[in-house]
């Protein structure tokens, strides 16, 4: 008896066999061992490797490093130290979620911290419309990465490694290579320091800084898991091309992925102008590497379109947990920046690993 499809283009009756016709065709996911149950379980939620890592760092410390370690000032401090680099990962996620880097972001951020003071130290510019100034300037300079990754079609990493040294060189221009003290802010704009002072709370000292941290990762968690904006940038980091099939304007969402990211770093900026308790040109020179770390650490695949925005902020308390735990047990800083090495090692190594899980 004749199938009622045959005829239609592309169909044969003998190729729509069941699975059960067609037991070797299909790969039996139940045939796995417990390396690829927990393969299969570390795919589907990323996040859970660094909050592991972070759980055994601060029990290891713990135990190694003495009741000191779990002082609350220790633990306010681990907090205080990883606010701005926090920060700035979050940047950097979005920028990697869409399989790009960014090395600019501890440029811009010191660019804006530096127009915000200039604006009201220098210039007398009331403070809240000097920080409007270099918040928009921040958006600009990230609009600016954008267009060059998007229109010029320039690769995101030597794009962005250009306009790092453009603009470190502005801020050397813009500042005179000279630092705007903490008794001039105070004097003339004492709200560039709000983020530095500190509040009470259950016998410990909280910095603004830090809750700003917390405030700007659920921000960003919820523009990326709960809005069209964020599924939008996980389908251009996992395949740029089919999103675009999709309808997707890839070209905007990574201009506007840019565009936040440099917000974000000039919100930052205002943060460091408070942990520092100055304006300074020089600050914060390592941030690009250390943004990266955090990320990396943090579960977010450099391939992109895979990681929670949340992992970076485990990433950087584990960074924060293992230079304080060193510290505190007499380490020298040598081999503090040997153990965070071999971290990026294990936790690419291990993203590698998890990326080859069979379809």
């Amino acid at each position: 008896m004749a199938d009622k499809f045959d005829g239609l283009p592309g169909y044969s009756g003998e190729a729509a066999l069941s699975d059960t016709d067609a037991p070797h065709a299909r790969f039996d996911i139940d045939n796995v061992g417990p390396l690829g149950r927990v393969q299969r379980f570390l795919h589907a939620f990323p996040t859970m490797v660094p909050l592991i890592v972070l759980a055994l760092s601060v029990v290891g410390f713990g135990l190694f490093a003495g009741s000191k370690f779990f002082s609350p000032y220790n633990m306010s401090l681990i907090v205080q130290q990883v606010s701005i680099i926090g920060v700035l990962a979050v940047a950097q996620s979005l920028i990697i979620l869409t399989a790009g880097i960014d090395l600019s972001v501890a440029a811009t951020m010191v660019l804006s911290s530096v127009i915000a003071g200039h604006l009201a130290v220098r210039l007398g510019i009331n403070a809240p419309v000097s920080l409007l100034i270099s918040f928009a300037c921040g958006t600009a300079i990230g609009f600016l990465n954008g267009f060059l990754v998007t229109r010029i079609r320039l690769p995101p990493f030597i794009a962005t490694l250009g306009t790092w040294n453009v603009f470190y060189a502005l801020n050397l221009y813009v500042s005179g290579a000279q630092s705007i003290r903490g008794a001039e802010i105070d004097a003339a704009a004492p709200m560039l320091k709000f983020f530095g002072e500190n509040f009470s709370l259950f016998g410990t000292q909280i910095s603004y800084g830090s809750l700003l941290l917390v405030l700007v990762f659920g921000i960003l968690w919820y523009a990326l898991t709960k809005t069209a904006w964020g599924r939008h940038v996980y389908a251009v980091g996992d395949d740029r091309e089919a999103a675009e099939l999709a309808g997707i304007r890839t070209d905007r969402v990574l201009i506007s992925v840019y565009a936040v990211a440099g917000l974000i770093c000039a919100i930052a900026g205002w943060s460091a102008i408070g942990r520092v308790g100055a304006v300074s040109p020089t600050s914060f020179f390592e941030g690009n590497l250390q943004s990266i770390t955090a990320v990396v650490i943090g579960g977010i695949s450099l391939f992109g379109g895979r990681g929670s925005i949340l992992g970076p902020l485990i990433g950087a308390l584990i960074v924060g947990v293992f230079q304080s735990g060193l510290r505190i047990a007499g380490v020298d800083v040598l081999w503090q920046l040997f153990a965070i090495g071999w971290l990026i090692i294990i936790a690419v190594s291990v993203d590698q690993w998890i990326r080859r899980i069979s379809a």
